[in-house]
């Protein structure tokens, strides 16, 4: 049985959301970073990374992925595909999708600018129980899907407020 009050878990809370904040900005800055190493903005390295994580996508499912509206997308895609970072070409069941996939060699080439960082996660993840573990994993895959419909939701009200 816990010991905590509410109030100390209303402390937590406050500390865990403040805490987030500052991991969300160090990794927003870690990734720009890759990103300028790569000569690409930060839009155009989360499309590389969902790719990396997902497979080939039709554009649209690649701009819902990234919050990007279609001509956000289409633009992205164009600098990529000029870049040599992606191909597009047509969905064999449906000739109207367009497949976005990155070119061979791509994800091997972007992965080693992780790898500092994932061997230090994994070090850290070293002073952790399994069942531990287990807590933070579900935690992170129930607040990232959070992070991203908040998102979206500030887009979209974004959008609203220029149409007014």
């Amino acid at each position: 049985m816990s010991t905590s009050s509410p109030d100390d878990a209303a402390a937590t809370v406050a500390l865990l959301d403040l805490e987030l904040r500052n991991l969300v900005a160090q990794s927003v800055l870690f990734q720009q970073a890759i990103a300028e190493r790569l000569g690409l903005n930060l839009s155009d390295l989360n499309i590389l990374d969902a790719l990396a994580r997902i497979g080939p996508m039709s554009a649209g499912g690649l701009g819902a992925e990234n919050g990007l509206t279609t001509g956000g997308i289409t633009f992205a895609v164009d600098r990529l595909e000029k870049a040599g970072f992606v191909s597009r070409s047509r969905d064999a069941q449906d000739r109207r999708r367009v497949i976005i996939t990155a070119m061979p060699g791509v994800v091997e080439r972007v992965a080693p600018l992780f790898s500092s960082l994932s061997r230090s996660i994994t070090d850290l993840c070293a002073g952790y129980s399994g069942e531990q573990l287990a807590l933070i994993l579900d935690f992170i895959q129930k607040a990232a899907p959070i992070t991203h419909t908040e998102m979206l939701e500030l887009r979209v009200g974004a959008q609203q407020d220029r149409v007014r």
